[in-house]
């Protein structure tokens, strides 16, 4: 077996992390770059489902929908799409996306979005019981390094809060409401 590796277990679904509109049914930049990363993710790991997640938040439609039209455009199967329109926030891209993967039995999924976001991403979902893998998305070669760095110390602050939500226990109320345990 020198020299051998195992093949990767199947990914059951790749979930893509919404970002703001431009304005109504206009995708903004951070929701395309995702968008596009998660393409390329879903279709090189020949993942069986695309989860497209976020809620309306400034304006209408909801980011989810938005994204499949662009899936859809990209050649994407109506098949694989699923539609979280619920969420408008990481931690309930965390709730709803968790109860998805709950009713569907998936265990092996990647979550799709910002680098800069990635860590409170995975934070999120993992402090719920999800076990969940990451890619972030690069910075776009047209960002400035410091526009980025910025991102990534506003992320740092949130991913404090967030942890210390979670250690507080506040959580635990909208999972008993939602995932109805």
């Amino acid at each position: 077996m020198l020299g051998r590796t195992r093949p990767a277990a199947p990914v059951d679904a790749v979930i893509v992390l919404g970002a703001a509109l431009a304005g109504p049914g206009v995708p903004g930049p951070a929701l395309i770059r995702r968008l596009h990363h998660g393409l390329a993710v879903f279709r090189r790991c020949e993942a069986r489902h695309l989860v497209l997640s976020g809620g309306i938040v400034q304006s209408t439609p909801a980011e989810a929908v938005v994204m499949r039209t662009l899936a859809r455009a990209d050649g994407i199967a109506d098949a694989c799409i699923i539609v979280e329109d619920q969420s408008r926030n990481t931690f309930e891209n965390g709730v709803y996306c968790g109860r998805l993967m709950r009713e569907n039995g998936w265990r092996n999924v990647l979550i799709v979005t910002d680098g800069f976001h990635l860590p409170r991403a995975l934070l999120v979902f993992r402090c719920l019981g999800l076990r969940v893998r990451g890619e972030g998305v690069p910075r776009p070669a047209t960002m400035p390094r410091s526009r980025w760095t910025r991102h990534y110390a506003i992320e740092m602050l949130r991913l404090m809060r967030s942890a210390y939500l979670f250690s507080r226990g506040t959580h635990k109320p909208v999972l008993k409401a939602v995932w109805k345990n």
